[in-house]
This record gives C-alpha cells, structure tokens and sequence, in this order.
C-alpha cells in the first residue's frame, strides 16, 4: 500500500468513524435497529452540498446536524407515538427521506463540488496541502468523540444508557423512555448524516445512492472495534469503534489492491460483520468442544 492509498483509507476511516459513532447509540447504547441512516447520510450530504454551492460549507456541516437530527426525531415518533415498531419506523423514514433528499438536491441525483469551497479547500493555504483533509477529519473526529463522551457521562446520558439496558426498569426508576429514545435517534442521526455532510465535501461529491448499505459499514467498524479490543470503559469503547473504522477501511483497501472488483465490497462488509457477529458462538462452540475431548481423555486414562 502506497503512501496515496494510506493516507485516502485513513482519512476515509476517520470520515466514516463518526458514521460508526452515531450507530452505536443506536444499536448498542439504546438497542434499537434504526435503518434511518441509509438515508439521513444521504440527507447530510444533500444539506451540506446545497450550501456549499451557496458558498457556506461550515454552515453545510451545521445544517447537516440539525437535518439529521430531525430525522431521528421523526423516526422515534412513529415509534413512540403511533406505536410502530422500529424496524418499520426506521423503514418508512428511510423511504420518505429518498423523495425529500432529492428535493433538497432540486431533483437532480448528484451534485460535484469541484469548483466549490469546501471546509477542506478553505484551510487549504494555510496547512500542509498533503496533511489537509485528515487533520481537518481528526479533529471534527475528535471534537465529536469528546462530546459524545462527556455526554454519555451526564443524568441525560445515564438515563439514555439505561433505557437501552433495561427498558421496564428504567421507567420504575421514573425515566420517560420515550423522550430518552428520541433524544437518543436524533443524536444518533445527527452523526450519521454530519458524516455524510463531511463524506460529500470531502469527495466534491454528493449522490442520491451513496448511503446505500452504509449501515453495514458502521456496523462492520463496531463488530471489529469490538471483537479486536475488549473495552470495559465508555472512552475505551468509542476509541475501539473508531479504530474498528480505520482497521475496516484498511481491509477493503487492500481487497481492492489485491484486485478485487468494487462491486463486491458490499459482499466483504456483510461477510465481515457475519463473521465478527458469530464469533462469540464459534467460542462457546469451540470451549464445549475442548470440555468434551479434556472429558474423554480423562475418562480414557481412569479405564486404562
């Protein structure tokens, strides 16, 4: 791997830990399957190139935070009040956000950037050309890592962790899980699409269909931070869930170097979260499994 292709899948990696980030609220802190984000990425991305085409690229990133979290809004009311399940929810948001993105995208499927000002080409005279982009990702990465774990930390952040724990708990303990769920789907989204808001700036590029399957690759970069580093504290596990991010890109960069055709890295990612979701089972097959032979030898020796 060249010096090119590293510096690209780091980058990539940081750009898409902050995906990951938001799909661990979702999935791991409150235990809920929102498929949202296939399109509230695809939402922050839209939000962020309209105005980076008006000339305001922070304000993008801003924009983009506020469109995602309100698609997390919508998604945990369907739940919450109408009573829908989540899968569904998260499916009937998926499915309207297709039509309002394109509308924020004036109907057209993709919008370049390449000769617009984007947050990575504002700084560029003023960093190192080469070292622009990833040290504008990591410290959006950063800022966004320590808020989210300052805020995991907090009464509301508590109170959020428990609804996912135990949810008939949390409300005898007096918790309003439904306001906890919402608070917890728009944090959530707001991630995910200040990714993509990222991702299209990043690219000069933004497309109606590049959040499609981009909840596996959250979910593939949480399965390897996971397996790969057993964190016990909160900061441990969402430092593992970023590094997950950056092991996952370096994986499907060497799949490509060794030849492998793009279309089938949506293959690998399901394969790979496949793997890293069994491996807990293959485990307790493989220590049954060992029981049993360390019986058999000892009942082998005793006859003997």
């Amino acid at each position: 791997m060249n010096a090119t292709m590293f510096f690209g899948t780091l980058e990539l990696g940081i750009i898409y830990a902050i995906l990951s980030l938001g799909l661990y609220i979702s999935f791991r802190v409150l235990d809920m399957p929102d498929l949202t984000v296939d399109s509230s990425f695809v939402t922050g991305a839209a939000v962020s190139a309209m105005l980076c085409v008006n000339g305001h690229a922070f304000l993008g990133l801003l924009m983009a935070l506020i469109a995602g979290g309100s698609t997390g809004v919508i998604t945990a009311l369907l739940h919450t009040r109408l009573k829908i399940q989540m899968l569904l929810s998260g499916i009937l948001s998926m499915l309207a956000l297709y039509s309002i993105n394109l509308k924020i995208m004036h109907g057209t499927p993709n919008i370049p950037l390449i000769n617009d000002i984007t947050i990575f080409t504002y700084f560029g005279d003023i960093l190192a050309k080469d070292y622009t982009k990833i040290i504008i990702a990591s410290c959006i990465l950063i800022f966004c890592l320590a808020v989210l774990f300052l805020f995991l930390n907090t009464k509301l952040g508590f109170a959020i962790r428990a609804t996912g724990n135990n949810e008939y708990m949390a409300r005898a303990q007096g918790i309003n899980t439904d306001v906890m769920k919402l608070v917890g789907l728009a944090i959530s989204n707001s991630l995910v699409a200040l990714s993509g808001a990222i991702l299209a700036q990043y690219q000069s590029l933004t497309d109606i269909g590049m959040g499609v399957g981009i909840i596996v690759i959250g979910l593939a970069s949480i399965m390897i931070g996971e397996v790969l580093f057993r964190a016990n504290s909160m900061l441990t596990i969402l430092i593992s869930i970023v590094l997950g991010s950056i092991i996952y890109r370096g994986i499907i960069a060497i799949a490509l170097q060794m030849g492998m055709p793009p279309t089938d890295l949506r293959l690998i990612s399901a394969i790979i979260v496949a793997l890293a979701l069994s491996i807990p089972e293959l485990k307790e097959r493989f220590v049954r499994k060992k029981d049993r032979i360390a019986v058999t030898i000892m009942q082998r020796r005793r006859r003997i």
